[in-house]
């Protein structure tokens, strides 16, 4: 049994079509069901739907064989116990700072609201700028807003979200797609099926 652990929302929806192309379909409706394994078209293959952040979790320890992850999530997992073979070339976004529209008194010793402490720790750090990091989950454009942080680092679509809170992106970090990644054992002990699967999705892809 080969087990695809797969993000939720976007990356989702864009993976599905990908999967359909190399004939693995799920035997049920995934956006209407409240199940989280789901059985395929095919015996040997299962789906797992994560939240974004466990995805790589799942796959390092082997839990599944293979998922789907965005770039940005990889760089903040670390990319230990697993291997990164194909750039699925879905879901593409830039990952960036961002702060308050006009604003260039920012102080030497930034204050950083993020969910990715560790990208941005490493980004500022090759910089050689001091930062006071802030973990947030969610809502970052308040930050600047109300003062909680000089910058943000998050990612960024369109930008219009940015622009109706009056921030504006700055500087880009990373260019962000989503990404095949399998486990090391995986790989070793399933490589004939997984093999199999990388290059059919980078023939489709």
């Amino acid at each position: 049994m080969l087990t695809i652990a797969l993000t939720k929302g976007r990356i989702l929806k864009e993976t599905l079509p990908l999967l359909e192309q190399v004939g693995i379909t799920p035997e049920e409706d995934i956006a209407a069901s409240r199940k989280l394994v789901f059985a395929t078209n095919r015996s040997d293959v299962r789906l797992v739907i994560l939240r974004g952040s466990d995805v790589p979790t799942f796959v390092q320890f082997g839990t599944a064989d293979v998922g789907v992850s965005g770039k940005d999530v990889i760089m903040e997992h670390g990319g230990n116990g697993f291997y990164e073979p194909l750039d699925l070339k879905i879901a593409r976004c830039r990952l960036m700072t961002a702060t308050v529209k006009g604003r260039d008194d920012i102080n030497a010793r930034l204050r950083v609201a993020t969910k990715y402490v560790n990208i941005a720790r490493h980004y500022y750090a090759e910089q050689g700028r001091q930062v006071e990091l802030i973990k947030l989950y969610g809502a970052m454009e308040l930050a600047p807003i109300m003062e909680l942080a000089d910058e943000i680092v998050d990612i960024v679509d369109t930008g219009n979200t940015l622009k109706a809170n009056g921030l504006e992106a700055r500087e880009t970090i990373a260019d962000i797609s989503s990404r095949l990644i399998v486990n090391k054992a995986s790989m070793k002990l399933n490589h004939a099926p997984i093999q199999q699967l990388i290059s059919d999705l980078a023939a489709v892809v």
